[in-house]
């Protein structure tokens, strides 16, 4: 059967409420006794330390040029148009490189205080020959793992087992695609959902199983779509999936009681959270930190967008590619750089004893889908 993008949302009704307030990291409370929050401002940099081998010193200053490096991909999105050849953030330079295919418009991009440079594709290019694959009629081989679009290397990147490019080429032919505007990678990828085992911040679906929450929002949480169908109730927190949408996209809504209080909080797992600011979306090469309850918290590089992967329920467009590493019972955590939200754990290979990839769900989209506001402190 053709898989398509699902943009069409599942019945729904929220009432929207946004709190606004300032970036901080809180202590967890213990109780349902009302506490006071302790700060602690640099506990995501401990993370980052631990896990992307930074000093304290560089990871401060990463957290602080990414948060400039944000802003100017905003600007540059909206000023470029169909100059915009896609964009990520560079370490070495500590500041968004942005891909641009008229080179008049260089100075646009060094003004919003960004490194231009030409390419000769533009991001909407690229992402035209994704969406190409996407709707072939033809099934995607087993060994195909997705594709994605590389913006570094102005490129549409498809993975696909050892030894087996030959059906990756195949299917590239079959979705009408020209073979030079794919870059075929073999890879020991090998997708999967993640939505077994134990941990905290869990909830359980009244199928069977466990999931993560992935962003306290108006009336509930949204999490990853693979996690239940709409309807299906959940325990701890009690509720039921209001909206699911899986495959196509591995989003989800599931509305709460009235007694369950939504938090801005992502959960460190180590007696802090991390505030949630805003949603605003971080560019390629930004360190990124995944909230999960099988693994707890764990960080790494934002590597791609708008990756199509084709996991054995079906395939998922649109995904954001990290180097983050995931296991079973992950499934729907949370993805944030520095305050702000970016997406909620799809699926991925490997484990957080050697490392591997993972997916996450851009979250803006289900906001979108269903019409709801992100719970923010």
């Amino acid at each position: 059967m053709r898989l398509r993008k699902q943009r069409v949302a599942t019945r729904v009704s929220v009432t929207a409420i946004l709190a606004a307030g300032t970036a901080a990291v809180l202590t967890l409370p213990a109780t349902a006794e009302p506490v006071t929050p302790t700060v602690e401002a640099d506990t995501m940099a401990a993370a980052m330390q631990r896990d992307l081998g930074l000093s304290e010193q560089e990871a401060e200053q990463r957290l602080r040029s990414e948060t400039a490096a944000r802003k100017a991909d905003r600007t540059v999105r909206s000023e470029l148009k169909d100059s915009f050849g896609g964009s990520y953030y560079d370490a070495e330079l500590g500041k968004l490189v942005v891909g641009v295919t008229d080179k008049a418009k260089f100075d646009e991009v060094r003004a919003a205080g960004a490194q231009p440079r030409r390419v000769d594709d533009s991001a909407a290019e690229l992402d035209a020959i994704v969406e190409q694959l996407n709707d072939a009629d033809a099934k995607v081989p087993d060994a195909v793992a997705g594709w994605y679009v590389d913006v570094e290397n102005n490129s549409v990147v498809m993975t696909t087992a050892l030894g087996t490019t030959r059906e990756a080429r195949a299917f590239v032919r079959s979705a009408g695609v020209k073979q030079s505007d794919v870059d075929i990678v073999q890879s020991t990828e090998d997708p999967r959902t993640l939505m077994r085992i134990i941990g905290g911040n869990a909830y359980y679906m009244a199928s069977g199983g466990r999931c993560s929450v992935g962003f306290a929002v108006s009336g509930g949480f949204v999490t990853a779509g693979h996690c239940g169908r709409y309807g299906e109730g959940t325990s701890s927190p009690s509720g039921y999936f209001a909206g699911s949408s899986f495959p196509g996209n591995d989003y989800a809504y599931v509305s709460t009681g009235s007694d369950d209080t939504p938090m801005p909080w992502v959960n460190m797992y180590n007696g802090y959270a991390r505030v949630v600011q805003g949603s605003s979306e971080a560019p390629t090469g930004s360190s990124v930190c995944r909230s999960g309850s099988t693994t707890g918290w764990h960080c790494g590089y934002i590597q791609a967008k708008n990756q199509t992967v084709s996991y054995p329920q079906g395939t998922v467009y649109g995904l954001t590619r990290t180097n983050v590493c995931a296991e079973p019972g992950d499934s729907g955590g949370s993805f944030i750089s520095g305050s702000q939200a970016q997406g909620m754990t799809s699926g991925g290979s490997g484990n957080c004893s050697w490392g591997g990839t993972t997916y996450f769900q851009p979250v803006n989209e289900v906001l979108r889908a269903y019409g709801l506001r992100l719970t923010t402190g």
